[in-house]
């Protein structure tokens, strides 16, 4: 199982980025597909899930109404458009894949929102 992020970089406050994560040898639509961020110092957080089966979505507080997580099951990829960003958005960003006890993290992408 493989899950390959990109998307990230340094961007100013108020940008934007989008986030992609390609997940391959999984039964993509089995999985429920998660964000999490790791600023440093601090622990993992979860910030966006998206269900398997019926297309809900839940979010953190933090990033209400400034990220959209979603996925393509067609292509086996789940997506994070991030808006508005804020300095304190800076961290490692991992997609996860999660399904009945089976959990495969990616290997994260650096996101800084640094002037």
């Amino acid at each position: 199982v493989q899950l390959v992020e990109s998307g990230g970089g340094l961007v100013q406050p108020g940008g934007s980025l989008r986030l992609s994560c390609a997940a391959s040898d999984i039964t993509f639509r089995n999985y429920d597909m998660n964000w999490y961020r790791q600023a440093p110092g601090r622990g993992r957080e979860l910030v966006a899930h998206s269900s398997s089966a019926g297309g809900s979505t839940n979010y953190a507080d933090s990033v209400k109404g400034r990220f959209i997580i979603s996925r393509d099951n067609a292509k086996n990829m789940v997506y994070l458009q991030m808006a508005s960003l804020k300095a304190e958005d800076t961290a490692v960003y991992y997609c996860n894949a999660w399904a009945g006890g089976r959990n495969y993290w990616g290997q994260g992408t650096q996101v800084t929102v640094s002037a």
